[in-house]
């Protein structure tokens, strides 16, 4: 368990994060839950800049669930090839709306144990489709910006991101849990970049 010295630091940085992006939020773009699992998907191993590029074009045609449910695999694998790994997440999104459609009564799951069942869809993207969609805050999505810099600035020890995951919610109240997320992903791509970082308990007024 985190020291009260621990968590009393943790607090500052979250302030300083907060002050300097107080309306961090989701990259991605989207307008209905299906969209936003289907781009969720489509950004493993992706950049959300690639990923909104790709789904400008693609959420024209694909809005509701039945849509995706319905896509013919070899046309929607030639939509989203851009993402890398468009094979199994072609599938993925596919093989999701059909399960969501057939076993959950034609709406994205609640529920972090049932969000789990989806093809393509862990712990990472059950919180951030979660936590958008509905509100519901089960845990912290753990990118690589959360990692490297929750590694930076000793939030944690550990490589793991579910592992990393059990020491933010330790470090953090759940009231802060969804916004810090994306405090730390906006503050990995404006300032902390990777590979190393000299001084990142004093980098909130660099630009």
């Amino acid at each position: 368990m985190p020291t009260p010295a621990q968590k009393m630091r943790a607090q500052k940085i979250y302030r300083e994060l907060g002050k300097r992006y107080p309306d961090a939020h989701i990259a991605l773009k989207y307008k209905t839950p299906i969209q936003l699992l289907a781009a969720v998907v489509m950004s493993a191993q992706c950049t959300d800049k690639k990923v909104n590029e790709i789904t400008a074009e693609l959420f024209k045609t694909y809005k509701t669930l039945d849509d995706f449910a319905d896509a013919k695999i070899a046309k929607f694998e030639k939509e989203i090839r851009q993402c890398g790994f468009y094979r199994q997440k072609a599938k993925n999104i596919i093989a999701s709306a059909r399960m969501i459609r057939d076993d959950f009564g034609g709406r994205v799951p609640r529920t972090m144990a049932e969000i789990t069942k989806l093809p393509g869809v862990a712990r990472k993207s059950g919180n951030v489709i979660l936590g958008n969609v509905y509100g519901v805050v089960e845990g912290i999505a753990v990118d690589t910006h959360v990692m490297r810099l929750s590694q930076r600035y000793g939030f944690t020890k550990e490589k793991d991101p579910v592992k990393i995951e059990r020491d933010l919610m330790a470090l953090f109240p759940k009231s802060q849990w969804f916004s810090l997320t994306y405090r730390l992903i906006e503050h990995g791509r404006a300032v902390c970049k990777a590979p190393k970082c000299k001084d990142p308990d004093n980098c909130f007024h660099k630009s």
